[in-house]
């Protein structure tokens, strides 16, 4: 059975399931910045996800980052896979603006994270499962943030 990460679990919140990843939005309203993370255990890099997951990993990410950087009108979206201090496989997708307190510079590190308010954190969450509805399994958890 897949165990997430306890650091992503605490710092993120529960969208919906691709074929292959979780879908998790990081709770810092500073950015709208998703994570996807391999439903797969013991996997700190991508080359180790057999052939037929790197596959997949790419559709779900490529698919998430057309949806967000419309969705959002991002001037960049950033895709990273670090790993430095959460080593289980997680890619970031990241929504910028020339706008944003870091830009152009990388946002690791550099502010301290405000949670989103629950009202925002609904819309967020319902705006982007509406749009991904075709491919997103979407989660009961994160449902119930709306009422």
């Amino acid at each position: 059975m897949f165990e997430l990460n306890s650091v992503l679990e605490r710092d993120s919140v529960l969208v919906g399931h691709f074929p292959l990843c979780q879908l998790r939005l990081i709770n810092d309203a500073q950015f709208p910045w998703f994570i996807l993370v391999p439903q797969r255990n013991d996997i700190t890099e991508i080359y180790q996800l057999v052939e037929e997951d790197r596959q997949q990993l790419m559709a779900e990410s490529c698919l998430l980052s057309e949806t967000l950087h419309d969705a959002f009108s991002a001037t960049k979206l950033n895709v990273a896979a670090l790993g430095n201090q959460v080593p289980q496989l997680h890619i970031h997708h990241i929504v910028r603006y020339e706008t944003d307190r870091c830009w152009p510079a990388p946002i690791w590190g550099k502010l301290e994270s405000i949670p989103y308010e629950r009202e925002k954190l609904a819309e967020i969450l319902q705006k982007v499962q509406s749009l991904l509805n075709d491919d997103l399994t979407l989660s009961s958890d994160a449902a119930e943030l709306y009422y």
